[in-house]
C-alpha cells in the first residue's frame, strides 16, 4: 500500500511539474505574441526592448558603436523573417531619440506631433544605450550621434524600396531643408546630408546584396574627409 502510495505520489509530483513547464511555455509564447506582433508596431517594441536591455547595454560597453547598428539590424532582420524593407521601414522609428515633433508654422504656431514610440520608461533607457560614437568626429557628448541612426535606416529605406539613389538623396536634402524652416528642435546639418547619402548607399546596395551590414557602408564616411596629397 505504501509502495502504490509512493509511486502515485511521484507521479502527482510529476504531473504538476510537466503541467507547470508546460503552462509557462504557453504563457510565455502568448505574452510573446502580444507584445510583439509580427507587425510595425511588434517590432517598434521589440526593438525598443533590446536597445533597452541589459544584454544590448553589456555589448555597448565591449564592442563599437558601428558593430552595435549591425546588432540592431540583424534583430531587425531576424524578426521580420529577412524583410528587409519591414526590417528598415521599423529601424527608422526604433532608433529615434525623441517621442515627438513640434512644428513651427506662421503667426509663430507651434504644433507637436507623437511619433511611433514605445513606454517612456522604455523609450528613456532606449535612448540611453543608442549607439552615439559612430564616427571619428563624433561630438563628444552624451546624444553623440544618436539622431543619425534614422537618418541612416530612413534614407536606406527609400533607396531600398524606390530603387533610385539620386531621389533618396533628394528627399534627404529636402527633409533637411524642411527641418530647419519649420522643425523648432532641427536644424540644417552637413552632416545629416553625409549620413542621408551613406544611408541611400546603404539601400541601393541590399538591392543586390542582401548580406551587407551597416557597418560596412559606415565605415566611408572617414573615407570622405581624407585628403589625397
Amino acid at each position: 500500500m505504501n509502495k502504490l502510495y509512493s509511486i502515485l505520489n511521484s507521479n502527482y509530483v510529476m504531473l504538476l511539474i510537466t503541467t507547470f513547464i508546460v503552462l509557462n511555455i504557453f504563457t510565455k509564447q502568448v505574452y510573446s505574441q502580444k507584445l510583439y506582433e509580427k507587425n510595425f508596431y511588434g517590432g517598434l517594441h521589440y526593438l525598443s526592448d533590446y536597445i533597452s536591455s541589459v544584454e544590448f547595454q553589456n555589448l555597448k560597453e565591449n564592442i563599437n558603436h558601428t558593430q552595435l547598428v549591425d546588432s540592431i539590424y540583424l534583430k531587425a532582420l531576424k524578426f521580420f523573417n529577412n524583410d528587409i524593407s519591414e526590417a528598415l521601414l521599423c529601424l527608422t522609428f526604433s532608433c529615434l531619440p525623441f517621442e515627438k515633433i513640434r512644428l513651427r508654422f506662421l503667426f509663430d504656431i507651434q504644433l507637436a506631433i507623437p511619433l511611433p514610440s514605445p513606454p517612456n520608461e522604455v523609450f528613456k533607457k532606449r535612448l540611453n544605450n543608442l549607439p552615439q560614437k559612430l564616427f571619428f568626429d563624433s561630438p563628444r557628448t552624451e546624444s553623440g550621434d544618436k539622431d543619425k541612426l534614422s537618418h541612416f535606416f530612413g534614407n536606406a529605406f527609400l533607396s531600398y524600396n524606390t530603387g533610385s539613389f539620386n531621389l533618396s538623396k533628394l528627399i534627404g536634402i529636402f527633409v533637411e531643408t524642411i527641418e530647419d524652416a519649420i522643425f523648432i528642435d532641427g536644424s540644417y546639418d552637413m552632416r545629416d546630408i553625409l549620413i542621408n547619402y551613406l544611408g541611400s548607399l546603404y539601400g541601393n546596395v541590399l538591392r543586390n546584396k542582401k548580406n551587407i551590414l551597416p557597418s560596412d557602408i559606415l565605415k566611408i564616411y572617414q573615407l570622405l574627409f581624407i585628403r589625397i596629397y
